[in-house]
């Protein structure tokens, strides 16, 4: 098969390979709906303060997983709903970002420097299709760099590295997560270290359980998905739960502004956005595909270079539009950028991505790194056509976003703030449902709740998350990249420093990790 026909094949594969609803010669294939239902819940989590898009994919992951079984039919709607989410969620974060001035996520504090000051004025409408016009447009931007940089930095990778060579670009993977995320790079390398020794309890290839101290339910290793969702969403309500009662602090319902201004948003506008948006996605893309930056500095980043160039009579942070477009432009390319690294490494570059690789891994037959874009001629490479399609869902949410996003971002704008001390019980509540219907055991619940406690802690202390969750995920496959490595090198103890590359790779790990320290020397720690 040549390129196009694994480009079709994927197409037809999400489109029309597992049918839901057929009406004569239209077919409405389950991967579709699954995508248009994540996009919309996407957009609905994204809009609700207090809840984000990896809080909904961890709700889902299990309920869908248990709806779709483990059959290869079930990889593309799961993972497709989860893509809607991700992608539904980021344009849905700037309802609340704009109209009552609560950021839901770190990053959407920029939208509210301009968003809520253009509410304030009337034009709240106005506001929403701006943020809506550039994040859908920033999205589809990282989205087509996505489509040609995955495949391509996959296939190299698979040419001129060997196991060594992969071994030695996990490390430094590792090295630079731990470094980036967080102000104290010792405590991003504990945190990744904290995850492999997690990940090593019960697993790899030895004939006998590890670190299972004798018990049974650990002797299999411990529940990926208690875990993972465990330290990242149960450690967050934990943490919120301790803070709402420490401050005491009662929420009301937000104030009602009236969209009383100009709540238009015409063409010419838009072109006058479009510098903003370019440069503002541009930024975002090339952070997203560096893992674990994520979203945050991206919006900073494209706010501030924005900034730079405006020369409008509003400035930023008194109701501009184009402060709206600089930082959802950035904010949203981060997205399909951050999944560079997933698929073509296998390595998650952002939270959202640790739960698609979670999930293909779950249900299994898709291996996201270097050997899914094999195009294999005398044979199919079923992986290939999973990657095409996965493409195909992405399309398919950026189509939704473009024709009805701004709409449904328009029902949401009444949407009044829902109280944390109601919120968090009920997400607690629904998340441990999710684990035990999934696992069918409470050990998993125990086990959820458990490292919601480590998370709690972890984050109390200020100890990043996303590189324990990453060294988690990785954790197998450099462990099996590692052993099969030294055995082709005859049992050499010195594999990883034979050729030019892989000691290049492991001395820019001493390198990223002894700069960050120097960069922060003086600075107050955590």
């Amino acid at each position: 098969m040549g390129a196009l026909d694994y480009v079709l094949a994927g197409v037809i594969e999400a489109l029309t390979g597992n049918p839901a609803l057929t009406l004569g010669p239209l077919v409405l294939s389950w991967p579709v709906l699954m995508v248009s239902a994540g996009f919309f819940t996407g957009v609905l989590i994204g809009a609700t303060p207090g809840l984000s898009g990896p809080f909904a994919m961890a709700l889902a992951l299990p309920l869908l997983i248990s709806s779709f079984g483990f059959s290869h039919d079930a990889l593309l709607p799961v993972i497709g709903f989860l893509i809607g989410i991700m992608k539904g969620a980021t344009v849905g974060g700037a309802v609340p970002a704009i109209l009552f001035n609560t950021p839901g996520t770190p990053d959407a504090f920029m939208t509210t420097l301009d968003g809520y000051p253009m509410a304030q004025k009337g034009q709240g409408g106005k506001a929403l299709r701006v943020a809506q016009f550039a994040s859908v447009t920033g999205d589809t931007f990282s989205d087509i760099v996505l489509f040609l940089c995955a495949p391509f930095l996959a296939i190299s990778i698979e040419l001129f590295l060997g196991l060594s060579e992969k071994a030695s670009l996990m490390i430094l993977s590792l090295s630079f997560v731990a470094v980036v995320v967080g102000s104290d790079a010792f405590k991003g390398l504990l945190a990744a270290s904290l995850g492999l020794l997690v990940a090593s309890v019960g697993s790899g290839t030895d004939p006998y359980p590890r670190l299972s101290l004798g018990m049974d339910f650990l002797a299999s290793g411990l529940p990926t998905i208690a875990v993972i969702i465990g330290i990242l969403v149960v450690g967050e309500i934990f943490g919120s739960l301790a803070e709402m009662r420490r401050h005491a602090r009662a929420t009301g319902q937000a104030e009602i502004i009236r969209d009383t201004g100009d709540n238009s948003l015409g063409l010419a506008e838009r072109i006058r956005l479009l510098p903003f948006i370019g440069m503002s996605m541009t930024i975002g893309t090339l952070i997203g595909a560096l893992p674990g930056i994520g979203s945050t500095l991206a919006a900073a980043m494209g706010y501030t270079a924005g900034r730079k160039i405006h020369k409008g009579a509003v400035p930023f942070g008194e109701g501009a539009p184009e402060g709206i477009a600089s930082c959802e432009a950035a904010n949203s390319a981060v997205s399909g950028a951050n999944l560079i690294p997933a698929l073509s490494l296998g390595i998650p570059g952002n939270v959202s991505a640790v739960f698609i690789i979670l999930a293909a891994n779950s249900i299994g037959g898709f291996n996201p790194g270097p050997s899914v874009f094999r195009f294999t001629q005398d044979q199919v490479n079923p992986e290939l056509v999973i990657a095409f399609g996965l493409f195909t869902l992405m399309v398919v949410g950026n189509l939704l976003n473009w024709t009805t996003g701004a709409w449904f971002m328009r029902l949401l704008g009444g949407l009044i703030r829902v109280p944390r001390q109601i919120l968090l019980p009920v997400v607690l509540l629904l998340t441990i449902t999710s684990v035990y219907v999934e696992g069918g055991s409470m050990v998993d619940v125990y086990i959820l709740l458990v490292f919601g406690f480590i998370g709690y802690l972890m984050r109390w202390a200020h100890v990043p998350i996303l590189p324990f969750v990453i060294a988690y995920i990785l954790a197998l496959p450099l462990e099996s990249t590692i052993r099969n490595a030294f055995e082709a090198s005859g049992g050499d103890p010195y594999f990883l420093f034979h050729g030019v590359v892989s000691p290049a790779l492991l001395f820019l790990s001493v390198v990223i990790f002894a700069a960050s320290g120097w960069l922060r020397r003086g600075k107050p720690s955590d």
